[in-house]
């Protein structure tokens, strides 16, 4: 079993930065898969970015690459996202989820195949 708890969320202007995180309480974090979702009022949700437990693959949606940075420190049990040049349509909860079998990088922006997820943090941006 894994709580996670997500941190770092606020109100940023177009073009500012903002830093989640993501504390998770399993003493066996380096065994998970980490991944950010998002969604924004209306929409499903959708696959941000995810990083593997052994840190070699990291996924990244096309419409966040070159922006944002998933990172992740073992020794802390906590992932981050780094989210930079941000855009009023980045507006979204983002949630973060864990998975301890994923590894295969084509299927880590699957939503049900996490099985653990945070409660979310609101990120708005506006223009």
């Amino acid at each position: 079993q894994v709580q996670l708890v997500e941190s770092g969320g606020g109100l940023v202007q177009a073009g500012g930065s903002l830093r989640l995180s993501c504390a998770a309480s399993s003493r066996s974090f380096i065994s998970y898969t980490m991944g950010w979702f998002r969604q924004a009022p209306g929409k499903e949700r959708e696959f941000v970015t995810a990083i593997s437990r052994s840190v070699d693959t990291t996924v990244y949606a096309d419409s966040v690459k070159g922006r944002f940075t998933i990172s992740r420190d073992n020794a802390k049990n906590t992932v981050y996202l780094q989210m930079n040049s941000l855009k009023p349509e980045d507006t979204a909860v983002y949630y973060c989820a864990a998975d301890r079998h994923l590894s295969v990088a084509h299927e880590m922006g699957a939503s049900n195949r996490y099985d653990y997820w945070g409660q979310g943090t609101q990120v708005t941006v506006s223009s």
